[in-house]
């Protein structure tokens, strides 16, 4: 890592030259100490640009302080950059208001998703249909962290099966450090039988679109994301999706989905309760947001992408090179 940093802040300038290269692009938001060409980097995490968040980790924890050193690394290369490309509008909003605004131009081009996501929604059932056999299986896909809020999810299945309701939940996702542990112990703790909370840890990417078609609903808890994309999956896989109600999630889902404070077990479980009783409103919501998930495409972001390098190469004074 320091030698690879080394290169990159005071190496790559010179070889780039040397090659006869026109621009740069650098995607993981970050750019040499000095350059003779236009740079044009991205903006994708935004743990560095919310220490509140970055604070879950621990207040002397390593992750926090990678965070602190990459708030310092991206935000000095955001502020110098030709064209910084924002992936929402939210993320847009927040990384200029933390560094005081950019000089260079900026453009909003989200991500896509590859088309094997994309399936109609199916025929939702009534809660009657459901039993503690053959629950009502909700999904959250995403690493063990913090600021995922796996734990009050876990929580709020807790509670509604605790009212009598069949339903279960998978954690699809890898661990991290003291976070999957006690992860894993509350689990344990709510649930020893595993009878309905079950993690199975990570899936590779090639089989995750056959999880979503195994799902009647879709949990996301994260109070911290850029862009989230397991969210625009599960719309485009047609699934009704209970959502966070922090960071970029409304902008990306709008109406078609039910919020709630990830921090609060009770108000999650309000968010599936009403998901799990009202068998239009699912309906609704997963064709609603089958629709919005149509949208994120690679060949567009990859297009547009290319355009805005392009243009701001182009803009980009001859009498600074």
């Amino acid at each position: 890592m320091p030698r690879r940093m080394f290169g990159q802040q005071f190496q790559l300038a010179g070889e780039l030259k040397q090659a006869g290269c026109g621009v740069l692009f650098s995607p993981g938001g970050t750019l040499p100490l000095w350059c003779s060409i236009p740079m044009v980097t991205m903006s994708q995490n935004m743990l560095p640009f919310e220490p509140a968040e970055a604070l879950r980790f621990g207040r002397w924890s390593g992750m926090r302080l990678k965070m602190w050193m990459l708030r310092r690394m991206q935000g000095r290369s955001f502020r110098r950059a030709d064209g910084v490309i924002f992936l929402t509008r939210y993320a847009q909003q927040e990384v200029c208001r933390f560094l005081g605004g950019v000089k260079g131009r900026t453009a909003l081009i989200p991500h896509g998703i590859e088309n094997r996501f994309v399936q109609p929604p199916r025929l939702q059932q009534g809660v009657d249909r459901y039993s503690p056999e053959q629950p009502f299986r909700f999904l959250y896909v995403s690493i063990l962290m913090p600021y995922k809020h796996q734990m009050e999810v876990a929580l709020a299945i807790s509670l509604l099966r605790g009212e009598g309701l069949p339903v279960a939940m998978r954690f699809v996702g890898g661990d991290w450090g003291d976070c999957g542990r006690e992860f894993r112990r509350l689990l344990q703790r709510l649930d020893p039988d595993g009878e309905y909370l079950h993690w199975v840890g990570g899936v590779p990417f090639d089989q995750l679109s056959d999880v979503y078609r195994e799902a009647d609903a879709f949990v996301f808890a994260s109070s911290c994301e850029n862009l989230p994309n397991v969210m625009i999956e599960a719309m485009a896989s047609g699934l009704p999706i209970a959502s966070s109600n922090r960071g970029p999630m409304s902008e990306v889902l709008e109406g078609a989905g039910i919020y709630f404070d990830p921090e609060v077990p009770e108000s999650i479980a309000e968010a599936l309760r009403r998901l799990i009783h009202n068998v239009e409103l699912r309906t609704q919501l997963a064709a609603s947001a089958w629709q919005k998930g149509q949208s994120y495409s690679w060949v567009r972001c990859a297009r547009e992408t290319l355009e805005f390098i392009a243009e701001t190469a182009e803009a980009y004074p001859a009498s600074a090179r």
